[in-house]
């Protein structure tokens, strides 16, 4: 007689735990780097907007990023160019897999990439 045993394709929960646990410590450790790198390239960064534009020089449209390094109170970081330069490419190379052709804005303090719904001009554009 043969007996109809089920088999469980589940995971087990014990399994998804520690799965879990992993993939939280990655995150965690991940936002720590971003984190100190960050501070290294511009003292109290926070937050860091990427928007992507396309700007004419000398006949010729270019697609270039506009970088703004902000602090917790979301008030501008003083730096050079080559920070923002910096900010970006550190953002880039730990967040491979980020859509950066649109404007998206990433929080240190909380490791989050979001999009960013409402990118403002840089008030020395202003006219």
């Amino acid at each position: 007689m043969a007996v109809n045993q089920q088999t469980s394709r589940r995971t087990p929960r014990a399994v998804l735990a520690v799965e879990g646990a992993r993939t939280a410590r990655r995150h965690l450790a991940r936002r720590n780097v971003i984190a100190r790198q960050l501070d290294q390239i511009a003292p109290g960064v926070t937050r860091v907007r990427t928007v992507p534009v396309t700007t004419e020089h000398d006949g010729e449209w270019r697609r270039v990023t506009w970088v703004s390094l902000d602090d917790a109170l979301g008030l501008p970081v003083r730096a050079d160019r080559a920070a923002h330069r910096a900010a970006r490419g550190l953002l880039r190379r730990m967040l491979p897999d980020a859509d950066w052709s649109r404007p998206l804005v990433y929080d240190a303090i909380t490791g989050e990439l979001t999009d960013d719904a409402s990118p403002a001009m840089p008030e020395e554009l202003r006219a």
